[in-house]
């Protein structure tokens, strides 16, 4: 960096500001980028680059909410167990493979250029954009492919507690809550994730991006209002293909693991409809909305007509 500035004849004693993602060599305390150059000049103040910041700080918010993140600790347990050894990792590969073939000689799927790449499993993390929504695209796409991998180590794994935790997973994985978790939070990244990735782009001004915000909250606010149905044909279909039972609607809600005596008695369309779909939308048009007020949207673009 110190070469560059010099190459065009600046000096790090100039710079007011930095701005980059939150990763440990980056942003830490001591040895970081941002603490080096702090070291140089202590005025080169360090601000969190605001769209990664907005993306986690969205995730953050939905794992608020219990169910969300059950979902991703299950995610993650899952992937420490799929992907502890090379043999289950080529396993999946090869199994994946396979469907793939049959899916194919099927005309279940279209063939082409650039169509049906290998893909693995991804590993959120919260310094790597995207992780959190790739996580769960791959998952859904290799959903097939995962549960018999965690078929294999049940009933071959080395130790009791692997077979016992793949048995676990599978009956985690294999259940209409799962599916209906996975398959809302793929929908609502899917919307802020674009708009994460949007306001990385250079080119944009304070007024695109004011504007790119303001479609986010209008696609989120019409999940909101028309999303319910199609989402569930969505879940069906899923639940269809990997032969998941569906709940049905007018049941009494279970929560697993809790006797009916302690469990509210509301029907199943209540809790995945208003305590999980309108709940987890809300709150991400809240924290939109808490960051993106009419008033400091107003600012921004009255301070972009000083450009």
């Amino acid at each position: 960096i110190e070469s560059l500035f010099s190459k065009h004849g600046l000096s790090l004693s100039r710079i007011r500001g930095q701005g980059y993602d939150g990763d440990s060599n980056m942003q830490g305390e001591f040895n970081s980028l941002k603490s080096l150059i702090m070291k140089e000049n202590v005025e080169a103040f360090y601000v969190h680059c605001f769209a990664h910041q907005l993306q986690l700080t969205l995730v953050a918010v939905a794992k608020n909410h219990i169910d969300i993140a059950s979902l991703f600790i299950l995610v993650s347990n899952v992937l420490n167990v799929v992907g502890a050894s090379c043999k289950r990792r080529d396993l999946l590969r090869e199994t994946q493979a396979a469907i793939v073939a049959k899916s194919l000689s099927n005309d279940e799927i279209q063939s082409g250029q650039g169509m049906n790449q290998e893909i693995g499993l991804k590993r959120a993390r919260d310094t790597r954009w995207r992780s959190h929504y790739g996580t769960l695209l791959n998952l859904i796409a290799l959903f097939a492919s995962v549960i018999s991998v965690l078929e294999v180590v049940e009933d071959d794994g080395s130790q009791s507690e692997q077979r016992a935790d793949a048995r676990t997973f599978i009956c985690a994985l294999e259940s209409f809550d799962c599916s209906f978790n996975l398959l809302l939070m793929k929908n609502v990244l899917s919307i802020t994730n674009e708009l994460s990735q949007a306001l990385q782009r250079k080119d944009h001004d304070i007024i695109n991006a004011m504007s790119l915000v303001k479609v986010c909250k209008q696609r989120l606010q019409t999940m909101l209002d028309e999303g319910w149905e199609s989402l569930l044909t969505e879940i069906s279909l899923f639940c269809k293909k990997h032969d998941i039972p569906i709940s049905n609607k007018d049941d009494i809600f279970i929560l697993p693991g809790r006797s009916r005596r302690r469990t509210p008695q509301i029907t199943n369309l209540h809790h995945y409809c208003i305590e999980l779909f309108y709940a987890i939308l809300d709150m991400q048009l809240q924290e939109l909305n808490s960051r993106f007020t009419e008033l400091n949207t107003e600012l921004l673009i009255c301070v972009a007509c000083l450009n």
